[in-house]
């Protein structure tokens, strides 16, 4: 069935269809972040050690990075009505799994596997969006509605993991989602048409979406050794070595030997592609970090309860929202590298304000004007980065660059949190001997946050990589 169909769908099930994108994207970003607030009782309920407990975070968020490649050619070749049931199935079993989790290694596997379910879900939620509303306008209109859902989704998640954790239990941050999963099956089995990208029939490069998955994992593994045995240990170098050296198969694999490369490199010849896949990188290695530390702050120095950390999010959640609907709304007159630069300077300096952290502070001193600055500078970032990137391509190429900017935003994330938490527990560390624990964690937070403002500066640097183009008269931006 060819895309026309699905631009020239009525107004209702095109609202619906955008529903439905916005709800997947929604739930699979929730599930970045809900899981924050829950950690220290997980941790007493399933035996997680304190180095164990991280992977609660990182099964989900590596397998999700890694097999977002394959996931927006999979949408491409094979339906994206039809990847979207299967990746909407898949998300919900293993969230089903999660909830009834009786041991660590069960919610670590189930965890994985919800990233996969992820990974084909997320990016084409986002194809759908783009071959649904065709018309400049409406297209940037309906991607502020999508970017919105999927940056208020890390607010809304410790918001949601705090309420559920304190009045119910741990167990329904994943039970929550069953629901809404049949929900979407059902609506979506019946709203959604069926459309295809080019090549249907080729063959998946399954090797390079594990080549690149194993890479990202043993790197983040690695990294957080460090915690442990110290950079100059076999312990940290082995697996950092070892990612290096999937890396270089992975790129081998996807220039020489995959008939179908998840990565076509050619791509990345393109101006526009390769400065939104760094900002999103970017905005993403800040943007995970910002929610882990703060949560953590909010519950261990400043000892609020779970529920109270999670309402603490609320502004945040609000703002975002607002951010993107403002960039969205702006971005036909002005294009997407002027957002994606301010929105850069906006990240950058909350940050840098959020880093002066202290035992003895407060949320409304310390939290309050810099998390909603810095979420402001976040809901701005996604249209304008995600614009940039799904109009280097054409329609038949959507899929492929829906899963590599998501991908983008997901290993910067995996990875600027695990270089942020080593420096925090390595400042934290040092200090333990001569200061109270409350002041040492605060100061280690401090310094991570820190160096996250640094991250967020590459937003802007890359945004000036994106070809000046104004979406109402230019339509792709140029190469």
């Amino acid at each position: 069935m060819p895309d026309t169909l699905t631009a020239n769908a009525p107004p209702v099930r095109k609202n619906l269809i955008l529903l439905l994108a916005c709800l997947g994207q929604f739930m699979v970003v929730l599930d970045v972040a809900v899981v924050n607030v829950a950690l220290p009782i997980m941790r007493v309920d399933l035996g997680f050690s304190p180095t164990g407990l991280q992977w609660v975070v990182n099964a989900y968020t590596l397998t999700y990075a890694g097999f977002l490649l394959l996931g927006g050619r999979v949408a491409d070749l094979f339906g994206r009505r039809r990847m979207f049931l299967v990746g909407l199935l898949v998300f919900t079993l293993a969230s089903l799994v999660c909830g009834f989790a009786p041991n660590g290694w069960a919610m670590i596997t189930a965890r994985a596997v919800q990233g996969v379910g992820a990974a084909i879900l997320s990016p084409v939620t986002l194809t759908i969006v783009t071959t649904t509303f065709t018309e400049a306008k409406e297209r940037s209109r309906a991607l502020g509605m999508w970017s919105a859902s999927l940056a208020s989704g890390g607010a809304v998640g410790v918001l949601i993991g705090g309420l559920l954790t304190d009045l119910l239990s741990w167990r329904w941050i994943f039970l929550i989602n069953i629901p809404v999963g049949v929900a979407g099956l059902i609506v979506g089995r019946w709203v959604i048409p069926e459309t295809f990208g080019s090549g249907a029939g080729k063959k998946l490069d399954v090797a390079g979406a594990v080549t690149i998955t194993l890479s990202l994992t043993a790197f983040v593994y690695g990294i957080v050794q460090t915690n442990t045995y110290g950079w100059g240990s076999a312990w940290t170098l082995v697996p950092i070595v070892g990612a290096a050296v999937l890396l270089a198969a992975f790129i081998l694999i996807e220039t020489r030997l995959a008939s179908s490369p998840i990565v076509p490199f050619g791509m990345l010849r393109s101006r526009a592609l390769t400065g939104a896949n760094i900002a999103m990188a970017c905005v993403g290695g800040s943007m995970f970090a910002m929610w882990y530390f703060v949560s953590l702050y909010l519950q261990e120095v400043l000892m609020l309860s779970p529920l109270q950390a999670g309402l603490g999010f609320i502004p945040a959640a609000l703002i975002i929202i607002v951010g993107a609907q403002i960039a969205g709304r702006i971005m036909p007159r002005t294009g997407p590298t002027p957002i994606l630069a301010v929105s850069g300077v906006i990240i950058a300096i909350a940050l840098f304000w959020m880093s002066f952290l202290s035992a003895d502070g407060s949320y409304w001193v310390d939290i309050l004007g810099p998390i909603s600055l810095v979420s402001l500078g976040l809901g701005l970032s996604f249209p304008p980065g995600t614009y940039a990137a799904m109009s280097a391509v054409g329609p038949q190429m959507a899929g492929l660059a829906s899963g590599l900017v998501n991908a983008s935003r997901q290993v910067g994330g995996a990875i600027g949190l695990a270089v942020l938490a080593t420096i925090a527990a390595h400042r934290t560390g040092a200090l333990d001997a001569s200061e109270s624990a409350a002041s040492a964690l605060a100061d280690g937070y401090g310094r991570a946050i820190l160096v996250g403002s640094v991250i967020a500066l590459g937003v802007i640097a890359a945004a000036f990589m994106i070809p000046r183009s104004r979406p109402e008269h230019g339509g792709p931006v140029q190469h």
